[in-house]
């Protein structure tokens, strides 16, 4: 297996279990999700589209820092560096979004994702 695939592997897993935690935890998050105010980055983190409240960049803040302790653990794992494991978590998070949600697309505006696939870096697989 090629370093890039077992990467996207361990990536995926993570985030199977990891995004559906955080989702069930806070309904802030899913509310603020499907109101388009957060979105996935390619960086594998949540941004804030606009300006975001104090609550809302509290909300992203912390699942941002759970995810780069899952990332941290992961890549530790799949033999790869922190920033890779995320920018292929970034990939599959993108990849993930429903209809209506935000991402942020390589020129690095916000999109709304359509029925059609979102915009993803070159390197996603």
């Amino acid at each position: 297996m090629t370093r890039l695939f077992k990467i996207s592997i361990a990536a995926l897993a993570m985030i199977g279990t990891s995004t559906a935690a955080f989702a069930q935890r806070d309904p802030a998050y899913q509310a603020a999700r499907t109101a388009g105010q957060i979105g996935e980055q390619p960086d594998g983190y949540l941004g804030i589209v606009g300006a975001g409240s104090a609550e809302l960049r509290a909300l992203v803040n912390n699942i941002n820092i759970q995810r780069k302790a899952a990332y941290t653990q992961q890549s530790a794992q799949s033999g790869s560096t922190v920033d890779q494991f995320a920018v292929t978590s970034g990939c599959n998070l993108i990849a993930r979004t429903v209809p209506g949600e935000k991402y942020k697309a390589p020129d690095g505006i916000w999109k709304t994702r359509t029925s059609a696939p979102p915009e993803r870096i070159a390197s996603c697989i």
